[in-house]
């Protein structure tokens, strides 16, 4: 692609793109309310349709044997979800009050497909095994949030675990039940879904290829093109909408979003497409990404399970862990002297600010004073 017509079809794709995300987005919540989806469901269905641009545009940079820019997509979209959808939301919002059970039930799938991404990343297990282990996970999720945690009998599961699970996903409805209140759907809302998903594909297509070409044209490294750049640009759609969300005082909802997205962006946009066209070697460049998912969805979940959510000055050390992780893709792409001490020493530092974070913990009293934040319980 000419880089005359590349730089337009970049910006335009970008913008179609993104904009008509936000019709899909709406109108998947309307067919899936018509159809009966719980509010979990329905919480799982936006995700996925506001990851149709990085899962598009990481599974076109596979087909094209660009397994830097596809992991760069999948794993720094993930990443910066992490530090949008809830630094940022923490932030803006004062605190993110949070049901510790919906932080272990939906921390537990996203944390597992983390370590799953970084196995078949290292190459300790092919993509398919992955694949198999992710979809295996994913799939018991969507039977236990359908089914408000009844739908997991024939495992057998003791009948305390059972009960545990169920009132974990009742909490997880509350929380998202106070941000997702579609109207019922047409059959009209059906079709434009529809388009919207195609119009959405191949924009994305075109944004990845536009991307790509002038990567190439300027020599930006693929994990930078990848990781920073096209991460960045689809991952709008599910940050404006936690910065909605947040804004309206409803920020619990934006941890279930978060994680689903991750989710299914592993899913989908990384292990599927390797699963059928191979990954080649490892790259140092997505083992490094990938360490950093891994350690920041950990560090996440461990403030929002032990502050019992997020609050003001955790979302600032998140967002500052995403910059530390943004100059460790540059100096990793860009093999600069010393990098390899940059990136270690940048790992530490990060490393040892979240533990000297979460050890503090939130000011006192603070917690409990803005605990209403958690929506009650509803009957």
């Amino acid at each position: 692609m000419a880089e005359a017509v590349a730089w337009p079809a970049f910006l335009a794709s970008a913008a179609i793109s993104l904009l008509t995300s936000f019709v899909l987005v709406a109108r998947l919540e309307r067919v899936g309310e018509r159809l009966g989806f719980s509010e979990a469901l329905l919480g799982v269905a936006a995700a996925l349709a506001a990851d149709a641009p990085e899962v598009t545009a990481a599974v076109t940079a596979v087909v094209h044997h660009e397994q830097r820019v596809g992991a760069g997509v999948v794993i720094g979209s993930n990443v910066l979800n992490l530090a949008a959808l809830l630094g940022l939301s923490a932030l803006i919002a004062g605190r993110i009050g949070l049901h510790r059970k919906v932080v272990v039930l939906g921390g537990a799938v996203a944390l597992w497909m983390a370590v799953v991404c970084l196995g078949v990343v290292l190459g300790l297990m092919p993509a398919v095994a992955g694949l198999v282990l992710a979809l295996a996970v994913v799939t018991l999720y969507l039977i236990a949030l359908g089914t408000e945690g009844r739908g997991l009998g024939w495992l057998t599961l003791p009948r305390r675990w059972a009960s545990w699970l169920q009132s974990a996903v009742s909490e997880e409805e509350l929380e998202l039940g106070t941000a997702i209140r579609p109207r019922r759907g047409r059959w009209q809302d059906g079709v434009v879904a529809g388009v919207s998903l195609l119009v959405v594909v191949v924009a994305s297509v075109i944004m990845e290829r536009a991307a790509a070409g002038l990567g190439a044209r300027y020599a930006v490294p693929e994990i930078v093109v990848g990781g920073l750049v096209l991460a960045a640009v689809t991952s709008l759609p599910n940050a404006v909408a936690a910065i909605y969300l947040a804004a309206r005082g409803r920020g619990a909802a934006t941890l279930s979003t978060a994680l689903n997205s991750n989710t299914l962006n592993v899913a989908m946009g990384w292990l599927l497409p390797s699963a059928i066209i191979g990954l080649g070697s490892p790259s140092g460049e997505a083992v490094l990404i990938t360490i950093w998912y891994v350690g920041l969805t950990l560090a996440v979940l461990a403030f929002a399970y032990r502050q019992r959510g997020l609050g003001r000055r955790t979302g600032i050390l998140i967002i500052a862990a995403y910059l530390m992780f943004a100059v460790s893709v540059g100096a990793s792409g860009y093999a600069i002297p010393a990098g390899p001490e940059v990136i270690a020493a940048l790992g530490v530092v990060t490393a040892v600010t979240l533990a000297a974070g979460l050890a503090i913990g939130p000011p006192r009293g603070k917690q409990r004073r803005q605990g209403a934040a958690v929506p009650p319980m509803r009957h």
